[in-house]
């Protein structure tokens, strides 16, 4: 069991590097050898704004202490935050604040599991979690308001947990119908993280989406992961995962060998946001102009809590209790500091 003190520990956020400088609290950083140049003037390898904050960071406003550390490529700016405090910049940007309570809620009992998952895998790192996708996107002062800082609130101290440990309690937009296990994605299974039916995600803007690419645009795509592909004159799903996403495609060049690759490569390769999932069919444009038409359904990769799932319980009458329980079957919801027979330490579990 974490100890209560683990809700009022700070963060150690990652919110930007850079190897050109940078403003940060209003003072001009530069990398210098081995160290920093303030405003001009030689320092170590590590600079701390004065006072605990609010300060500004790029186009940041953070709470908390910031700091900004010489790296192998640049600089860092990290923030050390408090935990309830990370939150409330973090559901802001992750998931709609105008959604129901319990939506809201659900989505920063996953937060902070998630956030508390990372900090103890990198607990000797420079830094817990990133202010992006890489982890979650965070907002930091502008991203809070009032109805965030409720579902904060009336959640402090609540995560997911699996033999007393914080979950990786991941998330995403949509699931396109069923979510991904977590051995489809990162191979190797969670107990907490299998694939299940999600319904009613029509709401969602990415339920279906398709993207329209011509061939040798689709072949240079490919470069960045070192893959030099000649005009693409087919391309076809060869295998799926368990819950319907794309494992490979196979991609037919002219005068060359079939080539396969992954569903998450061709995703990365094409953009994320033109390939928002990896549920999808890829085919040859009718009129035979040399383009692949993309058509898919969901957004993001699948595993865990479907955010646009999740809405659609609520406004069906689930507390986030249930909505939990039925994205991370057979975790134990938890109150940072009380034992598991605590009144809150078990949601109902999903059938």
């Amino acid at each position: 069991m974490l100890p209560c003190s683990a809700v009022g520990e700070d963060l150690r956020v990652l919110l930007l590097e850079s190897g050109a400088p940078i403003l940060v609290a209003g003072v001009r950083i530069a990398p210098d050898a081995g160290g920093l140049r303030i405003d001009g003037r030689r320092v170590g390898p590590r600079w701390e704004a004065p006072g605990s904050g609010p300060h500004r960071a790029g186009p940041l406003r953070v709470r908390g202490r910031l700091a900004v550390e010489r790296s192998e490529d640049g600089l860092r700016v990290i923030n050390d935050v408090p935990l309830e405090s990370y939150l409330a910049g973090t559901l802001g940007r992750e998931v709609y604040s105008r959604w129901h309570p319990s939506t809201l809620r659900a989505q920063a009992v996953a937060a902070r599991s998630y956030a508390l998952y990372q900090r103890a895998r990198r607990a000797g790192e420079p830094f817990h979690v990133e202010a992006t996708t890489t982890d979650q996107v965070y907002g930091g002062l502008d991203a809070e308001n009032a109805a965030v800082r409720d579902a904060v609130a009336t959640t402090r101290g609540e995560i997911l947990t699996w033999d007393g440990e914080p979950i990786l309690a991941v998330y995403h937009s949509a699931s396109g119908g069923r979510s991904a296990g977590a051995e489809e994605v990162w191979g190797a299974p969670l107990p907490y993280l299998r694939s299940i039916e999600v319904e009613n995600e029509d709401g969602s803007p990415d339920t279906y989406w398709r993207t329209r690419i011509p061939g040798p645009t689709l072949a240079r795509s490919f470069a960045p992961l070192g893959l030099r592909l000649e005009e693409i004159v087919e391309a076809r799903v060869v295998e799926r995962t368990a819950s319907g996403r794309v494992a490979h495609v196979e991609l037919t060049q002219i005068g060359g060998r079939p080539v396969r690759v992954t569903g998450r490569e061709l995703r990365s390769a094409v953009g994320e946001q033109r390939v928002r999932s990896t549920l999808f069919e890829i085919r040859r444009e009718a009129a035979g102009n040399g383009e692949f038409d993309i058509v898919g359904s969901g957004h993001g990769h699948g595993v865990g809590m479907s955010q646009w799932g999740a809405q659609a319980m609520a406004e069906r009458g689930a507390d986030y209790r249930e909505i939990l329980a039925a994205f991370y079957p057979g975790a134990t919801l938890e109150r940072l500091g009380e034992t598991r027979s605590g009144t809150n330490a078990h949601p109902r579990r999903s059938p």
